[in-house]
C-alpha cells in the first residue's frame, strides 16, 4: 500500500499500473492534478494469498484539504501483491 501511495505522489503510472491486478486493472490511467500531503494505513491484515488494508491519504486539490479513505482489497500472486479494488469511504 505504501509503495502505490509513494507511485501517486511521484506521478509514477507503469508502477501502479503493474500492481495492479490484471482482472481489474484500467487500460489507462491519468493522476488528478492533487498535492499529496500524508498517508496513515489504519488496519492491515493477511490471509494467505489474501490482504486488506484500510487507510486515510491526505491531499490538496484546488486549494482545498481533502482526505480519500478507502478499504483495499490486494492478492498475491507468485510472491507479489497486487491491487485488486477498494471500498471509498464517501463520509471521510
Amino acid at each position: 500500500m505504501r509503495s502505490r501511495y509513494s507511485a501517486y505522489v511521484l506521478g509514477l503510472l507503469d508502477y501502479l499500473l503493474a500492481s495492479w491486478h490484471a482482472s481489474t486493472a484500467p487500460g489507462e490511467l491519468a493522476l488528478p492534478p492533487v498535492k499529496w500531503l500524508g498517508l496513515e494505513v489504519r488496519h492491515a491484515a493477511q490471509s494467505g494469498d489474501a490482504g486488506v488494508v484500510e487507510f486515510v491519504a491526505r491531499c490538496r486539490e484546488g486549494g482545498r484539504a481533502q482526505r480519500l479513505q478507502e478499504i483495499s482489497r490486494f492478492v498475491r500472486e507468485d510472491g507479489r501483491w497486487y491491487y485488486l479494488d477498494g471500498q471509498v469511504n464517501e463520509t471521510a
